[in-house]
């Protein structure tokens, strides 16, 4: 489900999505950080793990929150290291779970563990907390649009000076209310609900214009069980996890 793929520099992105199972507004969906940073929330669960589903539940809670898609962008990743004993979530994938990994390799976690969140790039143990502080107050990040109309994405990103070589652009898809009836594992005779769900995933890598980055890319969306999805979008630097900005937003019709 990650691909990457060289590409050379142009200034917009346009990704053929395939998304005729969504049904489209009259106009086409944009989407865009502002300035200010915003935040993506990551985190890596699973349907084999019996701590988890407090974690699913609080990330579904965040669709009422008057936040959502401005200051953070949330996401849950489905690993795929739980499903030997007992269950395979349908939802995981190795390329998740290498994800979680890579956070170790970069010295911002010391383990890898479901739930676990990263915020930002950080390890991230607020969700926990009564009222906790989702937004990263970085500052100014540089603004990410995105454009999805007639099947295509179009996406730019533009900071304030050319800091960086080369990046990463990365694409989801993110299914909403979804629900399993777990038959096995730790979760056994459980129904798990699940929102913000990773469905694909594709890393693009995009070449400097001055102080704008862009490239081509292209996303499979076969076999997505459901038409309610949201779409996360954040850039980062090469061999660097941590996101420099992110946006998103719903796609179906809610």
């Amino acid at each position: 489900m990650n691909d990457r793929t060289p590409i050379a520099a142009i200034l917009m992105l346009i990704a053929s999505f395939g998304l005729s199972a969504a049904k489209q507004p009259d106009g086409p969906w944009t989407f865009s950080s502002g300035g200010t940073r915003v935040a993506l929330l990551e985190l890596y669960t699973s349907e084999g793990c019996s701590s988890c589903p407090p974690a699913d539940r609080w990330l579904s809670g965040l669709e009422d929150h008057p936040d959502l898609f401005r200051t953070f962008v949330p996401i849950a990743f489905h690993v795929d290291y739980w499903n030997y004993i007992g269950w395979r979530d349908r939802f995981s994938d190795k390329d998740y779970s290498n994800r979680q990994r890579r956070y170790i390799d970069e010295g911002v976690a010391r383990a890898v563990y479901t739930p676990g969140f990263f915020r930002a790039g950080e390890e991230w143990l607020g969700w926990r907390r009564p009222r906790p502080v989702i937004a990263d107050e970085q500052g100014d990040a540089g603004e990410l649009s995105v454009r999805v109309e007639d099947g295509q994405l179009a996406a730019r990103y533009v900071a304030n000076a050319n800091t960086h070589d080369a990046l990463d652009l990365h694409v989801t898809l993110l299914g909403m209310n979804l629900e399993t009836e777990v038959r096995a594992g730790e979760n056994r005779g459980r129904k798990l609900e699940h929102d913000f769900v990773v469905l694909t995933h594709s890393v693009t890598r995009l070449d400097p214009a001055g102080s704008s980055w862009g490239g081509v890319a292209s996303i499979r969306t076969d076999g997505l069980e459901t038409n309610d999805v949201a779409i996360a979008v954040w850039v980062s630097e090469p061999g660097d996890q941590a996101p420099l900005q992110a946006t998103g937003g719903y796609l179906g019709m809610r």
